[in-house]
């Protein structure tokens, strides 16, 4: 009787310690905006879900410092995605959310769009404490079971049976089971513990008929050195050895070879002004002036760039971004993290936090920075009432790139510019296909200087909103069944540097959500699920999954026009300009833009030959969007001399044609017309130019 006394004493903690976990519909593994979203969709269709993150914080990078949202052609941005930039639009509606600045003083300037769309009720500008707010909200109003710091047991945390995931379990001891999975990490830890193939780094061009992959040393224009920077102690002696920051190595291959380099991470800043919000850039712990030797070297030749991304969000606060040779990006001091464990990737961390604060810290007080310069930074500050329980500092480091799975269908930048079908939509990417640079090294130029070369910038345009196909979220089906990819989706290296936008990994949490649960409810394989079905699904739920449900390109042929045109593509250039066909409209197979000055001074040369002397009206093509300069110098040669003055490119005219004014034309004196970015408050846009009889 004892002995059974006993036992029904210690039945109850005995239950409590066996009792199992209980299985979720669908476990998201990640904080970032793809998890948060995609919890909110699995709940939406009605599956349990369980949220299990490694943060504290929810919403990655888009609460994490990247308020000036990097949203390529916003026609493309729907369901979810865009309901989450409705809702910060809600939250700015608010008086008392204008704390530090008048709404009406903010302006309304975005990248490539409005900050505030009042017709569409969204907002494309915004600071990180609002952006995690509204994360917040999703989590209260859809009663998500979030679980947070809990990180995954890379080694033995992932249980599989007959190639489907039954459980992870966390490095705390907990378990989570579910029917589903998705990995909605920056770094895909559950995809790669799960046994999914997948790579890092940069493909060579010729594994997938490319041509901006791999090393990239004649792309990368932007962010160079504006002169040749000697990159030796004592100037002109190698014995000296190199500066801080310059990786002593030789490039490694020819300019399309591949590697296993990793573009540079930085952490997007919110800096401000205002004396009452501002805490003085932090002496960070082992500061050494030494490590920007070489940015104090670029300044003392004349490099004025360290304010060229100050991009200003609401309250007088910015999302500050790298910009230049020598800025935010820590080049060549993340090539280890994707597959680093813990300790190292926090190690990693800890070093990008040190150097971008002694960045900082040096511009604004080192006696080495030109005087304007340091005052003028000096100014500046982090903003006391963003992150603050992290020394008001981004909690989020910019992993721009990490593992990307190798499923079936890998999407490349033929996908991108529509040389290769994408049978099965699940949505749309616009944005350039951006890669920063990989590493900063020395070089030599004909005469055998030696001077410093950043390497693997790479902004190039795809031409047009691009779908994404279904088989980038999916493994192949006998690694895994039942788990979706959302961020580091299957495709090459400069595919994944147009992709990797937060409206892009928002969109494609909501399809991976999607098929989880019509997964379920068919009983398939996520690999089986009828793509008729995920589609319906998708387009009853506001996904936009071809360009044909946004503007549709026009192109005009020169011919077209009345009189004499000539086109951009037969313009004389100076500088470097960018191709492009973004815009829904132009004459020809394209225009160029200056990139906002990025490159540097540009200029176009378009000289006619007219059929005869005599008065001409002269056109200028126009490409308007709400980023063009206001003041842009265009000068008329014509046979009274010049005309020269600053012309409004954002001008919405009767078919495009901006016109410069009517003057007279002989024989003696050449047709010009001249467009120069000198002084510019936008990006200058060249399309064509027309001359019309009068």
């Amino acid at each position: 009787m004892r002995r059974l006394l006993a036992l029904l004493c210690t039945l109850p903690g005995l239950l409590r310690a066996e009792a199992p976990a209980p299985t979720y519909d669908v476990v998201v593994y990640g904080g970032t905006s793809a998890a948060i979203i995609a919890a909110v969709q699995a709940k939406k269709m009605g599956k349990s879900v369980v949220v299990v993150s490694p943060d504290k914080h929810l919403g990655g990078l888009s609460s994490g410092g990247l308020g000036f949202t990097d949203s390529g052609d916003k026609s493309v941005i729907g369901g979810l995605s865009r309901d989450f930039y409705h809702r910060v639009w809600r939250e700015y509606q608010r008086p008392e959310a204008w704390r530090h600045e008048a709404k009406e003083k903010f302006g309304n300037k975005g990248q490539g769009t409005v900050a505030m769309d009042a017709g569409e009720r969204t907002m494309w500008i915004f600071e990180p404490s609002v952006a995690e707010k509204v994360f917040e909200d999703y989590v209260k109003e859809f009663g998500l079971v979030v679980e947070r710091d809990e990180w995954l047991d890379r080694a033995q945390g992932v249980e599989k049976r007959d190639g489907r995931i039954t459980s992870l379990r966390t490095l705390s001891g907990k378990t989570y089971r579910g029917r589903m999975f998705i990995d909605a990490t920056y770094e895909g830890d559950l995809m790669a513990a799960a046994g999914v193939s997948y790579t890092f780094g940069r493909e060579p061009n010729a594994a997938f008929g490319e041509t901006l992959n791999g090393i990239q040393l004649a792309h990368a224009k932007s962010h160079q050195f504006a002169g040749k920077v000697d990159p030796y102690v004592v100037e002109g002696d190698p014995s000296s050895g190199l500066l801080p920051r310059i990786q002593d190595i030789p490039v490694g291959g020819r300019d399309g070879e591949g590697d296993k380099k990793i573009q540079a991470y930085n952490f997007r800043m919110c800096l401000t002004k205002v004396p009452a919000n501002r805490v003085e850039f932090p002496r960070p712990p082992g500061y050494d002036p030494k490590q920007y030797a070489l940015l104090a070297r670029a300044l003392a030749q004349g490099s004025t760039h360290v304010f060229g991304k100050f991009d200003l969000i609401p309250n007088a606060k910015t999302d500050t971004n790298n910009h230049g040779p020598f800025s935010t990006d820590n080049i060549g001091m993340n090539w280890d993290y994707p597959d680093a464990s813990y300790e190292r990737r926090r190690e990693i961390i800890a070093e990008h936090r040190r150097y971008q604060q002694g960045y900082l810290y040096f511009l604004a007080n080192d006696p080495s920075v030109p005087a304007k310069i340091r005052e003028s930074f000096a100014q500046w500050g982090l903003a006391k009432d963003e992150f603050t329980d992290n020394g008001h500092w981004p909690h989020q480091i910019y992993v721009r790139e990490a593992r990307r799975m190798t499923a079936d269908v890998v999407v490349n930048e033929n996908h991108l510019k529509r040389k290769i079908p994408t049978p099965r939509s699940v949505g749309m990417g616009s944005y350039n296909m951006d890669s920063h640079n990989v590493q900063r090294i020395v070089v030599r130029d004909a005469d055998g200087k030696a001077y410093v070369r950043n390497e693997g910038d790479v902004q190039v345009n795809p031409g047009r909103p691009y779908p994404i196909d279904y088989g980038a979220l999916i493994p192949k089906k006998e690694q895994c069944a039942n788990l979706l990819v959302p961020v580091c989706v299957s495709c090459t290296h400069i595919a994944y540097g147009s992709i990797r936008m937060e409206p892009v990994f928002m969109i494609l949490g909501q399809s991976a959500a999607t098929a989880a649960a019509l997964a379920i409810d068919q009983g398939v394989a996520v690999q089986d699920v009828p793509f008729a079905d995920l589609s319906a699904k998708l387009l009853a739920d506001g996904q936009v999954l071809d360009r044909a449900a946004g503007p549709k390109t026009v192109r005009r042929d020169a011919k077209e026009l009345p009189g004499v045109t000539v086109d951009d593509a037969d313009a004389q250039l100076t500088g470097t300009w960018t191709e492009s066909t973004a815009s829904p409209s132009f004459i020809g197979t394209g225009y160029r833009h200056d990139a906002k000055g990025e490159h540097g001074a540009v200029s176009a040369r378009f000289e006619a030959k007219l059929p005869k002397a005599g008065k001409y009206e002269v056109f200028l093509a126009l490409v308007p969007n709400v980023n063009r300069a206001t003041n842009a110098t265009i000068t008329v040669a014509h046979a009274g001399g010049a005309d020269v003055r600053r012309w409004n490119l954002r001008d919405k005219t009767a078919n495009g044609l901006l016109s410069l004014g009517t003057f007279g034309f002989d024989e003696q004196h050449p047709a010009v017309v001249t467009i120069s970015n000198q002084g510019a408050d936008g990006f200058v846009v060249i399309d064509a130019v027309n001359w019309q009889t009068r």
